[in-house]
C-alpha cells in the first residue's frame, strides 16, 4: 500500500473526506521537524485507528515512536521505522503495582521475561506503576515498591533498560493511586539508587496534583526519563483551549539538555483525531 492509498484508507476510517486534503497537506508542512524534541504518541488515545495506520500517519508527521505498546505490538512499530519509547512489560495495569507485596512474584516474572525481549527489540524504556494505596501509608508503599523493584533493576541494568514509574493524579482520574506526587517518586529513586530507575513525568497529571510544572522539571530532571502531555482541564487537545503553556514547558525541557521523548497523551475531542495529534506535535516542536 503506497502513501496515497493509505491516506484514502485513513479517510474512510477516521477522517472525513473534507478534512483529508488539509491533513495530507499539513503533514507535508511538518515533515521537517526541528529536532530538539523526540516526538511520540500514546496508542491508547487512538484505539479506533488500526495500529498499522497510526504508525504510518505518525511516521509521516515526523514522530519517532508510539508509546505504550505491549510486546506483541513492538514489531508493528518497528516495521514503520518507529520505536516504542515507553513500553509495557506487564499486563497488570496501573491499579495493581509494586506497592502490593502479593503481586511481586508476578511482576518480577513479567519484567524478568520481557526486559530481555525489549532489549532485543532495541527498546530502552519500560513503564511501571506503584498501584493504588489501598490503605498503605506513603512510607510503607515506598518500602514495598523498593523491595519489588530491586530484583527487577538488576535485570534492567544487565540489559541497559530504564524502568520508569509513571506519576498519575489521584484527584480526578486515578483515585487512590500512590505515586501521585513528584517528591514521592523522587524519594523512591533515591532509595533505589539505580540509574535504571526513573520517573515518567506526566505533565497533565502533575499540573492537577501540584502545578509548578517548569520549576519541578528543572529541579528533578535527573530523575525524569520521559514526558507525557495532556490539556488541563479535561485531558484533551493541548492548544489554547486549556491552561498550560506547552511551548514554554517544552523550551524548559530542551534547556535542561533532556534527550528522551515527549509523547502526546491527550484524548482528541475532535472528529479529525490525527489532525489533533499533528497539532499537538507542532505545538511541542520548539
Amino acid at each position: 500500500m503506497d502513501r496515497k492509498q493509505a491516506l484514502k484508507t485513513m479517510a474512510a476510517t477516521t477522517l472525513s473526506s473534507v478534512a483529508l486534503p488539509q491533513f495530507a497537506k499539513s503533514m507535508n508542512a511538518l515533515s521537517d521537524l526541528k529536532g530538539n524534541i523526540n516526538h511520540s504518541a500514546c496508542q491508547w488515545c487512538y484505539n479506533d485507528i488500526p495500529l498499522e495506520k497510526l504508525c504510518e500517519a505518525a511516521k509521516e508527521m515526523g514522530l519517532k515512536s508510539i508509546d505504550l505498546l505491549n510486546p506483541s505490538q513492538w514489531a508493528t512499530a518497528a516495521k514503520y521505522g518507529l520505536t516504542c519509547a515507553m513500553a509495557y512489560a506487564s499486563d497488570l495495569g496501573l491499579t495493581k503495582g509494586f506497592n502490593d507485596l502479593s503481586l511481586h512474584e508476578k511482576l518480577i516474572q513479567d519484567y524478568t521475561t520481557n526486559l530481555p525481549k525489549a532489549a532485543e527489540a532495541g527498546l530502552k524504556n519500560v513503564i511501571c506503576f506503584s498501584g493504588n494505596a489501598k490503605g498503605l501509608s506513603s512510607e510503607q508503599g515506598l518500602e514495598n515498591c523498593a523491595k519489588g523493584l530491586a530484583p527487577v533493576l538488576k535485570v534492567a541494568a544487565k540489559y541497559n533498560i530504564t524502568v520508569s514509574m509513571e506519576l498519575l493524579n489521584s484527584k480526578v482520574d486515578h483515585k487512590d493511586y500512590q505515586c501521585d506526587h513528584t517528591e514521592w517518586g523522587v524519594k523512591l529513586c533515591e532509595k533505589l539508587g539505580s540509574e535504571n530507575f526513573k520517573l515518567l513525568y506526566d505533565i497533565y497529571h502533575m499540573q492537577i496534583m501540584e502545578g509548578d510544572v517548569i520549576a519541578t522539571i528543572n529541579k528533578y530532571i535527573k530523575n525524569i526519563s520521559h514526558f507525557h502531555t495532556g490539556g488541563v482541564p479535561g485531558r484533551h487537545e493541548i492548544d489554547e483551549t486549556q491552561e498550560l503553556n506547552y511551548p514554554a514547558i517544552m523550551h524548559a525541557i530542551v534547556k535542561t539538555g533532556f534527550k528522551g521523548f515527549v509523547a502526546q497523551e491527550f484524548i482528541p475531542s475532535r472528529q479529525n483525531k490525527l489532525a489533533s495529534l499533528q497539532q499537538g506535535v507542532g505545538i511541542c516542536d520548539v
